[in-house]
């Protein structure tokens, strides 16, 4: 069945065509007025502000798919500059690390080429290879060795005194016993007057002992002690220990003296050795080929030698003179008048 078009009766309006001819006209026409004449801009900021809630409403899923990205990229970025933050960091407190210990070092140096300038013994600068392991002796070992003209019975110092004596000594290394060792000991004066002694180690303990000190002796708590020169191997007036405590005890004569190194014996690692010329060995260490010939180096009891190496140290050391008896009066003779 077709449907025909209705009749001419119930047609009304104008075509399709008339009105968009119409419309067209009018909006040149509006566009024309607006361009001269500006007459359309307060209707257009009232329809921009009466369409703004419906423009904000239409833009939140765009706005919220951006914040959703947004907000994954800059995690991703963040996370990534945290890591190459934290690298940096790590690396700049390794090199900080460097530096200070790189400026202690070259202060410490200097220190040392300052001392070595006031000498004058030849001598040569050195560095710490490590402690021996052996838990009952005070030993380090040092990079210079008899090809560097180090030899036995050598003084080591630091900055601040003396470190200690080379005691054996190798092609490129030489071993060092510490003031502090047990079998150490050092002729030393105080400083204040003159007053001679002997310091001996005490091993573990990191302190040294004036032994044979009567208990009047003129010894005082902060006296510096100095080395007296007296034993041929250390020069005199480098500076030993300070002395911390004085104890008397009632039953004996001799008064018990500590004393505490100046010499950073376990914080500095650059330490200079004495080139001085041959002398006598120390106190506390013999050369193993000496009675080789005899024989009686391997047939001598342990403390043998440590008893006579303390023998000859105490030797040194001066003896209070005996109380002098006491004068009887002279008789008197009468006067003959």
């Amino acid at each position: 069945m077709e449907f025909s078009s209705p009749p001419p009766l119930f047609k009304q309006g104008a075509s399709a065509r008339a009105k968009v001819v119409f419309f067209a006209v009018i909006a040149i026409a509006l566009l024309a007025v607006d361009a001269r004449m500006q007459s359309l801009a307060m209707l257009r900021q009232m329809l921009g502000t009466a369409l703004y809630p419906l423009q904000a409403v239409a833009l939140m899923p765009r706005d919220a798919l951006y914040a959703v990205g947004g907000y994954f990229t800059s995690q991703t970025r963040l996370e990534r500059e945290n890591a190459e933050l934290r690298r940096q960091q790590a690396d700049n407190a390794r090199a900080l690390q460097q530096a200070q210990f790189l400026v202690g070092e070259n202060s410490k140096l200097r220190e040392l080429l300052g001392i070595r300038a006031q000498l004058a013994v030849p001598s040569v600068t050195s560095e710490i290879l490590y402690d021996t392991r052996d838990p009952f002796t005070r030993k380090i070992v040092l990079d210079r060795g008899s090809q560097h003209h180090v030899a036995p019975g050598q003084p080591v110092i630091d900055d601040a005194g003396v470190v200690g004596q080379v005691t054996r000594v190798f092609p490129f290394t030489a071993e060092v016993s510490l003031l502090t060792d047990k079998d150490q000991a050092i002729p030393v004066q105080v400083l204040r007057n003159g007053l001679r002694s002997v310091a001996y180690g005490r091993g573990q303990s990191g302190l040294l002992e004036l032994r044979f000190m009567v208990a009047n002796a003129d010894v005082q708590s902060g006296d510096v002690l100095v080395t007296s020169g007296i034993d041929g191997v250390y020069p005199a007036g480098l500076a030993v220990a300070r002395v911390l405590s004085i104890e008397s005890k009632s039953s004996g004569s001799f008064a018990q003296i500590l004393c505490e190194p100046l010499a950073g014996l376990g914080r500095h690692r650059q330490l200079l050795v004495l080139l001085s010329e041959a002398r006598p060995l120390p106190l506390a260490v013999e050369t193993e080929n000496a009675d080789a010939g005899s024989g009686r180096g391997a047939r001598e009891a342990p403390g043998a030698r440590a008893a006579r190496q303390r023998a000859r140290a105490e030797a040194a050391v001066p003896r209070p003179a005996p109380p002098a008896a006491p004068r009887k009066p002279a008789p008197t003779q009468g006067i003959s008048r």
